[in-house]
């Protein structure tokens, strides 16, 4: 991009940021965004149940008597989600580009309905043999297609529909809801063992709940999106950008996709620490209770959900760079102390604060990574060059982080894997030290 670009994109920015801000447009704006979290909610509502109930159902697809081996192999499902999450990327983000960010936002969340009914109503082995996994497997695939495209899709339409003086703001929207749904699922599965059902009901046949209600609510979710007001940045960049393929539009940008990966890497191998693998560190290496671990999980993403917004908002005083680049150097510097001294953590209480710390820093990247990656395409490739590197990056560092903290306990050196998420961190962090503002130099205006 060059200079006299970066200028126009500065100006405009500038006017926009200084005219009064209407009521009624305010209200569209807050209307539509509130009904893109929600499908954002549900997605991942409905992608996380599969791994909070895992245990219940793992059996009942895998044979043989080793609970450990089936578990392994449900989590093997649980990550080929993330192995096909960047063709999901490049599918929707193509559909998003070319035939509307409503369209795209619609299908992904009626292919995730699909997905979790597939899963709902699959018989066990017993009753159709190898088929059983097969199909949980077809399931798991279209689940990660379907989320590949959310994340790109809600990413730039939640940008677009939002004020620009409010930008930072309202796209932190993205993570709350896609913090909630993973909370949702924690919370229906605490239901469900607490107060409706017993632990044998679960096993047997409760586990399916949980994806006919996220199936459910993908339905009410896609039947609001179906409605969804388009965004004025598709519509201008419709009329007059040409037409060419998503992918080979991104090739002109490969600055922007590389800055993509890079400040991703390390927020991802976090956020993807403190959510999926933070349960299990509770439980195998600080000892927690099954309670005490689900309480201080839960808590742990309420506090975090809090804190979404109000980085958000700093944002669009300050700008992106700032807070990446503090969480950047907070999360170099205190990763290795608060990783160590959670193992050591004596009781929930502790556990929990010093999670809190650690979201405090992540929250940094997280609240608005997305807008951030929004900010740095023209319109027409926007969907596209947001949500395809996102999901290699995710797929590659942040879906991994649970196998290889696991790993490195289980060759006796957990202690290894806080310099690994350290190191991955520092590599990001030099990425924000080099990458322009973008909330200065946004190229959300663009439509070339």
């Amino acid at each position: 991009m060059g200079q006299s670009e970066l200028a126009v994109g500065a100006d405009i920015a500038t006017a926009v940021e200084s005219a009064p801000l209407d009521a009624a447009d305010m209200r569209r704006r807050i209307k539509a965004i509130f009904i893109g979290s929600i499908g954002n909610l549900v997605e991942w509502y409905d992608f996380y149940a599969y791994a909070a109930f895992a245990l219940y159902f793992a059996h009942l697809f895998f044979p043989g008597e080793d609970v450990v081996v089936q578990q392994l192999s449900a989590a093997l499902l649980f990550a080929f989600g993330f192995i096909v999450r960047p063709l999901g990327g490049l599918l929707f983000g193509h559909l998003a580009d070319h035939y509307g960010r409503r369209v795209a936002l619609t299908l992904s969340v009626l292919l995730m309905c699909f997905g979790s009914l597939m899963i709902a109503v699959t018989p066990t082995y017993d009753t159709i043999g190898i088929a059983a996994p097969a199909i949980l497997f077809i399931a798991r695939l279209i689940q990660g297609l379907s989320l590949g495209g959310e994340y790109g899709t809600s990413a730039t339409y939640l940008s677009e529909i939002a004020h620009e003086r409010h930008r930072g703001f309202f796209s932190s929207f993205q993570y709350v809801t896609l913090i909630g749904g993973q909370l949702l699922a924690i919370m229906v599965l605490l239901l469900l063992q607490k107060v409706f059902l017993t632990h044998e009901q679960l096993m047997d046949w409760g586990w399916r709940i949980p994806f006919v209600i996220g199936a459910c609510l993908a339905v009410v979710a896609a039947v609001m999106r179906r409605d969804l007001q388009e965004t004025d940045a598709f519509v201008d960049a419709k009329k007059s950008a040409p037409r060419e393929s998503s992918a080979k539009a991104l090739m002109k940008y490969p600055r922007e996709v590389m800055l993509v990966v890079g400040l991703t890497m390390g927020g991802t191998a976090a956020f993807y620490t403190y959510t999926t693998y933070m349960q299990k560190f509770l439980k195998l290496s600080v000892d927690l209770t099954d309670d005490q671990t689900t309480m201080v999980t839960a808590g742990s993403l309420l506090f975090a959900m809090l804190l979404q917004p109000l980085y958000g908002a700093i944002s669009d005083k300050i700008g992106r760079k700032w807070l990446l680049i503090g969480f950047g150097v907070a999360g170099t510097l205190f990763t290795i102390p608060l990783l160590t001294s959670l193992q050591a953590a004596q009781g929930p209480l502790q556990a929990f604060c010093l999670i809190a710390v650690a979201w405090i820093i992540v929250s940094g990247y997280t609240s608005i990574n997305a807008v951030v990656k929004a900010e740095l395409f023209p319109t027409r490739v926007r969907a596209t060059g947001v949500g395809l590197p996102y999901a290699i990056t995710v797929s590659i560092f942040g879906g991994t982080a649970e196998s290889i903290a696991l790993w490195f306990k289980s060759i006796g050196h957990e202690n290894w894997f806080y310099y690994y998420l350290t190191g991955c961190i520092a590599t990001s962090l030099v990425v924000y030290l080099l990458m322009r503002d973008t909330k200065r130099a946004s190229a959300m205006n663009r439509h070339d």
